[in-house]
C-alpha cells in the first residue's frame, strides 16, 4: 500500500536525539520499530507512520465519510502515539494499541456531534470472474450493504468493521475495544445475523 502523501513532513513532534539501530525498516516489527522511536530513532516513526497510516486514514474515513477529517484524525492519532510512547509496554502489541487510539478519536468525534456514526464501507467493485454486473447494479448493492450496516447499533457496527473489513481476529477485537473475546464474538454473531436479514435478496 502506498504511503500516503500528507505523512510525516509536517507532523508537530520533536526530534529526539539521532539513535541508530540495526537492520533495514521494513524488516523490523511494529514493536521493534516502537522501542527504537521510544528511544530516540526517528526514522522508526517514520516507518510506523508509512506502515500504518494509510491503515488508519482507511478504517477511519469509513466510518466518517470524510477524507479530510480522515486525514486529520489519523494525524491525531499519531500525535497520541507520540504523546504516549513512554507508556507503551515492551510487552505489549503495537496494532491494537494504535487501532485503540484511532477508534477512540472516532468515538470522540460522534460524541461532539451527537450523532450516530455512518460508515462507508469499501465494497469490491471489480466484475466478477464468470458475469459482469453493470455500475447500476454495483451502485444498488452498494448502497444496499451501507444502508443495512447503518442500522446496525454502532457497537456491532464497530465489530463488523474490525473483523470483516479489517480481517482482525476476535481477540485483537476486543482489546481495541475494551471488550472481552467472549462478548465481542456475541455482538458479532448477532451483527452477521442481522445483515443476513437485512440483505437478504439484495446482495
Amino acid at each position: 500500500m502506498a504511503a500516503i502523501a500528507w505523512a510525516h513532513e509536517s507532523y508537530p513532534h520533536p526530534a529526539p536525539p539521532a539513535v541508530c539501530f540495526a537492520g533495514r525498516m521494513e524488516d523490523r516489527s511494529d514493536e521493534e520499530l516502537m522501542r527504537a522511536y521510544v528511544a530516540g530513532d526517528e526514522a522508526a516513526f517514520r516507518a510506523l507512520f508509512e506502515r500504518y497510516g494509510p491503515i488508519l486514514y482507511g478504517m477511519i474515513k469509513r466510518h466518517l465519510h470524510d477524507e479530510d477529517l480522515a486525514r486529520e484524525l489519523t494525524q491525531q492519532s499519531f500525535f497520541r502515539l507520540h504523546r504516549a510512547r513512554h507508556d507503551f509496554r515492551a510487552d505489549s502489541r503495537l496494532r491494537p494499541w494504535l487501532l485503540t487510539i484511532a477508534m477512540n478519536l472516532v468515538r470522540e468525534h460522534w460524541r461532539r456531534r451527537k450523532r450516530r456514526p455512518h460508515a462507508d464501507l469499501d465494497v469490491d467493485t471489480r466484475p466478477a470472474p464468470k458475469a459482469e454486473r453493470s455500475g447500476l447494479e454495483l451502485a444498488q448493492r452498494k448502497r444496499a450493504l451501507e444502508a443495512a450496516l447503518a442500522a446496525l447499533p454502532p457497537s456491532q457496527r464497530e465489530v463488523i468493521e474490525l473483523h470483516w473489513f479489517q480481517e482482525r481476529p476476535y481477540r485483537e477485537v476486543a482489546e481495541i475495544v475494551g471488550s472481552s473475546e467472549g462478548a465481542v464474538r456475541v455482538r458479532a454473531h448477532r451483527a452477521y445475523a442481522r445483515l443476513k436479514e437485512l440483505l437478504a435478496g439484495k446482495l
